[in-house]
Parts: structure tokens; C-alpha cells; sequence
């Protein structure tokens, strides 16, 4: 007679089932084969975590007969936190997700509520959540981390806010700490969502809504203003000067050359052997506002008014707008001609 299952391999068997059943809606998600390097990121991270589930169950299953059984060491896994970020992730007020980690201490970058954002998610018990500043894995020091980097980051990728999100609850220390040092609001999640759908109203609108998950509802989220956080407004980093050699008039247009810009514009080298041919493309999106810094103002527009605005050309400005959210032009164009002499044809010139 097989004897009954302990209670360690009921856990890691449950553990197992949800991993595959995250995994599972993962790749299912109409949404992944299109541009969404934040599901494609959490897919493949999920993928190993299974894995590991897998050979630990087989390991149990079938242990070394060479070796003196002893118990096995308790189950620790990323799951929690694999599983509260495909709930952040699939929350209708994140949009155009970055790939995940793209700083330390970041889990990813997005537009919030239309507002550039670095989300950083616990899913880690309230109980071991220290604030203490001497903790070097507290949530203070981690929040003041974070905060530096996005002072720090260029005018194109920096965030207005930081949206902290604790999957399993805070204690009353953190959030306290996060109001009075940081100038954190509380905010609702599920203020995003709605209940059933409505019949319809008197014009034959019929409103489409969303119910959360029963596990985002012990969601506790905070946003953190970063250019007002402790009254310090933030400017842009100081202009780099162009260098002499530098052969091209740049004439009174009422265009700021600060900032992301100007930085970019220091990495041509006019004396380099190697050249570097732009297209229209490239041309176009080095002066375009959308990249530089001006994103975080497109997304705060309402809709009907973009849309009057740009007319046909509105799905293509928007795409334009989300793809700088997840990949800045600036910083990837200038690594791609770093060091380099810079050419276009005349023909363009007119253009």
C-alpha cells in the first residue's frame, strides 16, 4: 500500500499546477504575439520556474538510492511574484509594458493612468516588509533607489510617476513611511474596474466592463509623484555641448536643443571614417516631439482631441507614442551610431 503524499509534496504539486496553469494563459494571450516584450519576458521567466518545480518533483520522485534519505528543504519559489505581475500586467490602466527589469529595482515601465510610470511590485508577505533604513532590502531603501534613477534618467525615459504595488498587503510602517517621506497617495486599483455589462442606454451605447481577479483585490498600490517628491522639482540634466567639429547650422527655430537631444546629437563624430547613412525615418524620429521627452504629454491628451488633431494619421501617432514608452528612439538610435559620421542624401533636405 503507497503511502499518502506529506504535506510537502502536496504543496509543491499544487505549486506545480499553477505554474503550468500561468503558463498556460500566457501563451494564450491574443496579445503576445504582437509587440509586448513584457508578456514575452514573464512567458520565459515563468518557462524556467516551471522547470525547476518539474526536477525538484522528479528528484522527490526519484531519489538517489545512493545517498541517506533526509528531509527535503522547504519549497521557495518565485511564483507569488510571477503571478502578481501578469495580474499588474493585465490591468486595464497599464498600458505599452516595457520588458521586465529594465533598472534595478524596477519590474517594468509603462503608461499608468496615460502617465509615464516605473511599477515596482512585491508580492512578499506584509510580516517581512521592513521600512527601517538600515534594512538593506527594506522598502525605503529600495523606493529611494528608484527614486534616484528616475532624477537621474534622460527627459525621454523619465517617469512621472513611481507606482509601488504590494500584492499581499503593507503593513502600517511602510505605508506610513511611504506618505510622509515620499509624498505617497494611495490609490484604487479596482477603480478601474467596473461590474456586469450595462443593457445599454438611451442612445444604444452599451458599455463593456471588467471584473478583477479575487487576488487583486488585497492588491494595496501607492503612487509617488516624482518630480514634486520632497518639493525638489526636477530639471533636465545639463545641455552637452555640441563639439567643434560639428559642421551644420542650427538656425533660430524656437526648437530646445537640451536634454536627450543634445546628448544625441554629441555622439557624431565628423572626423570618423566610419559613416552611417539616414533615411527619412531616422530623420524624421531624431527631431520628432514624441522623442524628445514630449510622450508623457501626447498620452495626457484625451483621445477625441488627438484624434481631431491628427485625423488618419492618429493610429499611426500613437503606435509612434507607445513605442517610445518601451523602447526610447533616441537612446537605441544613438548606440547604433555612437562614434560615427553621420550622411543623408540631399533629396531629402526638402523633406
Amino acid at each position: 500500500m503507497a503511502a499518502a503524499p506529506d504535506s510537502g509534496e502536496l504543496e509543491l504539486e499544487h505549486a506545480c499546477a499553477r505554474c503550468r496553469e500561468l503558463h498556460d494563459r500566457i501563451a494564450g494571450n491574443p496579445s503576445l504575439p504582437r509587440h509586448h516584450p513584457a508578456l514575452g519576458s514573464l512567458l520565459r521567466l515563468v518557462a524556467a520556474e516551471l522547470r525547476f518545480l518539474d526536477s525538484r518533483r522528479r528528484r522527490r520522485e526519484d531519489p538517489d538510492p545512493t545517498t541517506a534519505p533526509a528531509p527535503p528543504p522547504p519549497l521557495s519559489t518565485n511564483l507569488p511574484h510571477l503571478e502578481a505581475l501578469h495580474l499588474l500586467l493585465s490591468h486595464p490602466a497599464v498600458r505599452c509594458p516595457s520588458r521586465l527589469a529594465p533598472l534595478r529595482g524596477v519590474d517594468f515601465a509603462c503608461a499608468f493612468r496615460s502617465r509615464p510610470a516605473w511599477a515596482i511590485l512585491s508580492a512578499r508577505n506584509p510580516s517581512s516588509l521592513a521600512w527601517a533604513a538600515a534594512a538593506a532590502d527594506g522598502v525605503r531603501a529600495r523606493v529611494a533607489a528608484v527614486m534616484e534613477s528616475a532624477r537621474e534618467a534622460p527627459p525621454a525615459t523619465r517617469p512621472e510617476k513611481l507606482l509601488l504595488v504590494f500584492a499581499r498587503g503593507v503593513g502600517a510602517d511602510p505605508a506610513r513611511g511611504l506618505v510622509e517621506e515620499f509624498g505617497a497617495v494611495e490609490i484604487d486599483l479596482l477603480a478601474d474596474f467596473v461590474g456586469d455589462a450595462d443593457d445599454g442606454d438611451e442612445e444604444g451605447w452599451v458599455s463593456v466592463r471588467f471584473s478583477p481577479s479575487e487576488d487583486m483585490r488585497r492588491f494595496r498600490a501607492f503612487e509617488i509623484d516624482v518630480a514634486e517628491c520632497d518639493g525638489n522639482v526636477l530639471s533636465p540634466p545639463p545641455a552637452t555641448t555640441l563639439p567643434p567639429s560639428l559642421e551644420m547650422e542650427v538656425e533660430e527655430s524656437g526648437v530646445n536643443l537640451d536634454g536627450g537631444f543634445s546628448i544625441f546629437m554629441g555622439k557624431m563624430r565628423m572626423g570618423s571614417r566610419e559613416l552611417v547613412n539616414l533615411d527619412t525615418t531616422a530623420l524624421v524620429a531624431i527631431v520628432s516631439g514624441i522623442s524628445n521627452g514630449g510622450v508623457g504629454k501626447l498620452m495626457s491628451i484625451p483621445e477625441s482631441e488627438t484624434r481631431a488633431r491628427f485625423k488618419c494619421n492618429y493610429k499611426f501617432v500613437m503606435d509612434q507614442a507607445h513605442s517610445e514608452l518601451q523602447s526610447p528612439v533616441l537612446v537605441e538610435l544613438g548606440n547604433a551610431v555612437d562614434g560615427k559620421k553621420w550622411l543623408f542624401q540631399t533629396v531629402l533636405q526638402p523633406e
